[in-house]
């Protein structure tokens, strides 16, 4: 049983919805945590402001994908959660959520499974942000997030959006996107990347 079905077992009715417009904030650094959130349609990016005033993106939650789930253990959130796209959420109470850690362990279980797919995912993005080149960083998210066929990669947000997640300025990524064209490495048509060569990371 999936950690998704395993909730809607437990919470039933007691989840909510909400809906938040591009550029909405779900929640800031410093406010108390609710619970857990699940990405229904559209994006939202974690966020933290450096003490030089950059913003460093954790993470970027899309359609399926669970949204601050360690939260639920911690007073409150740690970073911001803002909208990319216009998108819809759900919210898991944190209060139901703690209940069931004793007397389920199957939840429980399931529960630290998902915590472990979303270590998994951040040493994965420290390991993009490790690279110097800029292609190579691109190259990497290409890879990872290419669609079932292998080739063709669908960006959920804008270039602004995908530089902040991959560490790079709007400008360094979009004359890096420009010369792999060039150079016959991917084709790009709006928001949609294929890969035309084998790329090794």
């Amino acid at each position: 049983m999936t950690i998704e079905e395993d909730l809607g077992d437990i919470v039933g009715n007691a989840c909510t919805l909400r809906t938040l417009q591009s550029g909405e904030t779900l929640f800031y650094r410093g406010s108390p945590t609710e619970g857990l959130f699940e990405v229904v349609s559209g994006s939202v990016r974690l966020t933290r402001v450096d003490p030089n005033g950059k913003e460093a993106v954790l993470h970027v939650a899309r359609a399926g994908d669970p949204l601050a789930e360690a939260s639920i253990f911690m007073p409150v959130y740690h970073c911001d959660a803002t909208a990319m796209t216009k998108s819809v959420v759900r919210l898991y109470p944190k209060a139901l959520l703690l209940s069931h850690f004793e007397g389920n362990p199957t939840f429980a279980k399931a529960y630290t499974l998902m915590l472990a797919r979303q270590l998994m995912d951040a040493r994965t993005r420290v390991q993009c942000l490790s690279m110097h080149s800029a292609r190579d960083r691109i190259r990497h998210f290409l890879v990872l997030n290419t669609c079932k066929d292998g080739l063709t990669v669908e960006l959920p947000g804008t270039l602004k959006d995908l530089s902040a997640e991959l560490g790079l300025t709007h400008e360094v990524l979009y004359r890096t996107l420009v010369r792999m064209v060039e150079d016959g490495e991917i084709a790009r048509s709006g928001r949609t990347i294929v890969l035309l060569s084998p790329v090794i990371t």
